[in-house]
């Protein structure tokens, strides 16, 4: 149990023996842990030492808090390699998952000056603007805003957009897709997209903005993406 003569601070301490009765799933997922009180009479200490412990493990993704019923497991985090260029549907499958969209735009318009500049458009010209929600096993993960420029894919349609725009590209289209920049920032959820991916509007959630390339360097979309922080996290390998 607990080392009070550690020069471990004591909320760590018992943040590591909460830890471990997760992974030993004596607390399962979805289910709720002792409260406060239970836990600060179990360790002995105070029920702010006990707070913070818990809120730490929050933070970290392991506990999730419903106001009013208490503190539950989380389900764990998705891991998203940052190395190879695949769709949320190719992801989602390979995690044995079952990927859905639901489309909320589809439309034709001229893009804001950023968008064009990134997709190498001449001013005027027009892109498919679409908005879905991407979800795994009917849990929306990622609220997507796409662009994509109308004299690449002028035949494409709501329809066609359902599923993966990458299949779509290499099956249908019979075009190879080359490469992609990303780049990825934290943020605090906007009130519309807290609706969307039913998460707390103080919620984090993790932006990533792509534009993704043919082999010929031509680019064919400009995808900006709004991860749920509590379910997805980024890993990438770095070698010297």
């Amino acid at each position: 149990m607990l080392d009070k003569n550690s020069h471990i601070p004591i909320y760590v301490q018992i943040e590591e023996i909460l830890k471990q009765r997760i992974y030993l799933e004596e607390y399962k997922i979805g289910e709720n842990i002792p409260s406060e009180r239970e836990l600060s009479l179990q360790f002995d200490v105070s029920r702010m030492t006990v707070r913070q412990s818990i809120t730490n493990l929050v933070n970290s993704g392991l506990l999730y808090r419903e106001k009013g019923r208490g503190t539950y497991v989380a389900n764990p985090k998705l891991e998203q390699p940052l190395m190879g260029l695949t769709s949320f549907t190719e992801d989602m499958k390979a995690r044995g998952m079952e990927p859905s969209s639901k489309v909320l735009r589809f439309e034709k318009i001229v893009p804001p000056m950023d968008i064009a500049r990134d997709l190498l458009l001449e001013q005027g010209e027009e892109v498919f603007f679409v908005v879905r929600i991407r979800s795994a096993d009917s849990k929306p993960m990622a609220i997507e805003r796409t662009y994509i420029p109308v004299k690449v894919y002028p035949e494409l349609d709501e329809k066609k957009i359902m599923g993966s725009l990458y299949a779509l590209i290499e099956a249908k289209f019979h075009q190879k897709i080359g490469n992609a920049i990303q780049q990825m920032e934290a943020a605090i959820v906007s009130n519309e997209d807290s609706k969307y991916l039913q998460i707390n509007s103080t919620a984090p959630v993790l932006i990533i903005k792509r534009t993704s390339f043919l082999a010929d360097g031509i680019p064919f979309e400009l995808v900006r993406s709004i991860y749920r922080a509590d379910r997805y996290k980024f890993i990438s390998e770095i070698k010297r």
